[in-house]
């Protein structure tokens, strides 16, 4: 049973209260989702977020293949992380941590996601050249997606990076 993780991280110049308020709404899923991943919130979403909470959507990662995905929000610490975790879709386990903390000048996002795909040693073979590279994909979507909303983060420091993501087995 190999577990896998996505690592990334991104700093926007808001707020706390600003990212927050955008992170924790449901809703705002869709906005950050790409186009052709066909995301659409069937159930769930209709308030803030809150530990407890169901969320079903419909989604299309592969070959225009619609799969019903069902998560929960298991943890929430105001203005600082919340974590959802499949409890039905396309994965074997997807616990997603989101991670928000206040720096000089906005604030720096980090996901942290473990997931194992399904199918045994099949799924481990499509790993490195579908599964890897479509969340990168949608990550890389995700981080020019928030900086045209909120800005680019202008480095204090240019050893900073702006936006950092890996892959790590």
């Amino acid at each position: 049973m190999k577990i896998y993780t996505k690592h990334s991280k991104q700093i926007l110049p808001i707020s706390l209260e600003k990212a927050w308020e955008f992170l924790s709404d449901p809703q705002n899923l869709k906005v950050i989702t790409p186009d052709y991943m066909g995301f659409n919130i069937l159930s769930g979403a209709d308030r803030p977020m809150f530990p407890g909470q169901i969320i079903q959507y419909i989604v299309t990662p592969i070959a225009g293949i619609k799969t019903t995905w069902v998560t929960e929000i298991t943890h929430v610490k105001h203005l600082e992380y919340f974590v959802d975790e499949q409890r039905f879709g396309p994965y074997a386990l997807w616990h997603h941590k989101h991670f928000i903390r206040e720096i000089e000048g906005g604030v720096e996002m980090e996901d942290i996601i473990d997931y194992k795909l399904p199918l045994g040693f099949l799924g481990e073979l499509v790993q490195p050249f579908l599964v890897a590279p479509k969340l990168e994909e949608i990550f890389d979507y995700r981080a020019k997606k928030l900086t045209e909303l909120f800005g680019e983060y202008k480095k204090a420091n240019p050893a900073e990076g702006v936006l950092k993501q890996d892959i790590l087995n």
